[in-house]
């Protein structure tokens, strides 16, 4: 069976989550995208990461998040968010979110985020096992850009 690479859901804005001027607020940005790969991994990979939590005592932990805000995202506004596995290592995970509108012509927002795998019982960094290991070589989608910010202007509409 042949694994998708890029993941892609739904969600709506919510009221709670948005600014006086009915945007999205800019931490509320992270917690989306987040949850949407969670909820993505889980449907597509079968990997669900509180359970493993749950039966392993092994998760992954956020160590670093990198984000651009480029168009905002609107109250009750459909979005679309995408993710990809962009690079890891045998304990880290790489990750880009992006967040669109409801067709995908305009992107709102980029985030990079760095997983640590973390064993919860020895409160510890931790090797991901070969099971895990044979999954992120099979759903690696590297991207060529070396920084952030050079990623960002690749994906940035050019004015001409």
């Amino acid at each position: 069976m042949k694994l998708e690479k890029i993941l892609e859901s739904k969600a709506k804005i919510r009221f709670q989550d948005c600014d006086p001027f009915n945007h999205l607020n800019n931490a509320a940005y992270i917690n989306y995208m987040i949850n949407a790969r969670e909820d993505q991994i889980d449907k597509h990979y079968d990997l669900d990461i509180f359970e493993l939590a749950k039966t392993k005592g092994i998760s992954w932990v956020v160590g670093t998040n990198q984000i651009a805000y480029l168009k905002p995202a609107l109250l009750m506004e459909d979005v679309i968010i995408d993710s990809q596995l962009i690079h890891y290592t045998e304990n880290q995970l790489h990750v880009e979110i992006r967040m669109w509108n409801h067709n995908k012509t305009e992107l709102k927002a980029v985030m990079w985020s760095t997983f640590v795998h973390f064993n919860l019982m020895q409160q510890k960094r931790w090797n991901h096992d070969k099971s895990l290991s044979v999954l992120f070589q099979n759903i690696l989608t590297p991207i060529n850009a070396k920084t952030f910010e050079e990623r960002i202007s690749h994906l940035k509409p050019q004015k001409v």
